[in-house]
């Protein structure tokens, strides 16, 4: 039985791996400590060159790859185009060393042609019920899980929607790198951009995009101008000028990942303002358990992961409007907070970190590469425990 895993890690992603630091920068780097990985992103576009791929070195064993295709190529051309420079790429490497895995169903338009010993769908989201989701989208997931030999969700909810639809799926929903989000409990130094906002402080980091309830954070402005509300994140995908402006909203822009515990130190309460529609259905907010790993009580609307494990859990409080969010940060402002709630938050939290999520992940892995070559294997077999021939 296989004890490690194939030399190479192929990683197939819908987002640039230097955007915002989330789950699969948490498990390849992880998996960067036993494997090559490869980080492969969508193609970029510009004018005047010639096909190649770009490919830099982020961290020990790990390079980010990104398709460079001449601006102007026909559509039909761009899957066999990155194909093609794909097997270049590891024309020197043999494919039973690799484990193909997906962030996306529609890089299996481009990867066909190999032989990996293993393949692994991580679902992290409904990606076909974002805005702009390619029409293909689905159509691509359903011919992914029929190729594919694991599938990992991104949380309960979007386990409980595809579990039938593979016959090796597990539930992986967000982890926390617990050590990094302690700090903001602590004393931390301002951010200078952060430090002249003085009050009561409410925030909320990540992106803002469709899935971000703009009217919500309206009201509570407008309703409690005390407050300062500070908003960290890149604005994707949606109009910037739709975003509320008020004197008590700040947008402080998009923060490295090593910045965010100073961020949140300083806030009295974290925010999760989704909307309720198609987009958030599935989600399971990684910013949950960072916030609670970092102290701060947490009002969210009603996603459905967090209601069903941290406001059942009593950790996080749930909300539906402005005026339920207002209530119920008037009331910990009143009677602060529970003396009990940050025991229980770290009970909860206490088996939650992307060191457990990773090594579980890598021993499904193995048993799924032990499994193929099991099944591979010559009709003819010694069994060496007892000696018996199975034909």
């Amino acid at each position: 039985m296989a004890h490690q895993l194939p030399k190479n890690l192929v990683c197939f992603s819908h987002l640039r791996w230097d955007f915002v630091f989330q789950r699969p920068q948490h498990l390849m780097n992880r998996f960067a400590r036993h494997c090559f990985v490869y980080y492969v992103e969508e193609p970029t576009f510009e004018r005047g060159i010639q096909s190649h791929i770009s490919v830099s070195k982020k961290s020990e064993n790990l390079w980010v790859c990104v398709p460079c295709l001449p601006e102007g190529i026909e559509k039909n051309l761009i899957a066999s185009e990155i194909n093609t420079l794909l097997k270049s790429l590891f024309v020197n490497s043999e494919s039973s060393e690799y484990v193909f895995w997906y962030y996306t169903p529609m890089a299996l338009k481009h990867s066909y042609g190999f032989n990996p010993v293993c393949s692994v769908y991580d679902c992290m989201d409904e990606l076909s019920a974002f805005k702009f989701a390619p029409r293909e989208l689905k159509e691509m997931e359903k011919q992914l899980f029929d190729n594919v030999d694991v599938v990992f969700t991104g949380g309960y909810s979007l386990f409980e929607a595809k579990r039938r639809q593979h016959n090796n799926i597990h539930p992986f929903p967000s982890s926390i790198d617990k050590q990094h989000f302690l700090k903001a409990r602590g004393v931390c130094t301002i951010p200078e951009d952060q430090a002249g906002i003085t009050g009561f402080k409410i925030g909320f980091y990540g992106v803002l995009d469709e899935r971000f309830d703009i009217e919500l954070i309206e009201n509570i402005a407008v309703q409690r101008p005390e407050w300062q509300i500070i908003l960290i994140g890149p604005v994707v995908k949606i109009d910037p000028a739709t975003l509320p402006r008020h004197a008590n909203i700040h947008y402080l822009g998009p923060k490295s990942y090593d910045e965010l515990p100073l961020y949140l130190s300083e806030w009295d309460v974290a925010l999760i303002p989704f909307l309720l529609n198609e987009s958030t259905v599935f989600i399971s907010p990684t910013k949950t358990p960072e916030y609670l790993a970092a102290g701060k009580p947490v009002v969210s609307t009603a996603i459905k992961d967090v209601v069903s494990y941290y406001g059942k859990n009593n950790t996080v409080h749930i909300g539906t409007d402005a005026e339920d969010f207002i209530s119920i940060i008037d009331q910990h402002i009143l009677n602060g907070t529970d003396s009990t709630w940050l025991e229980r938050v770290d009970h909860l939290l206490a088996g939650n970190c992307w060191e457990n999520t990773f090594e579980d992940m890598k021993q499904i892995i193995l048993a799924a590469v032990n499994n193929k070559k099991i099944l591979n294997a010559p009709s003819e077999l010694i069994y060496e425990d007892d000696h018996r021939k199975s034909v």
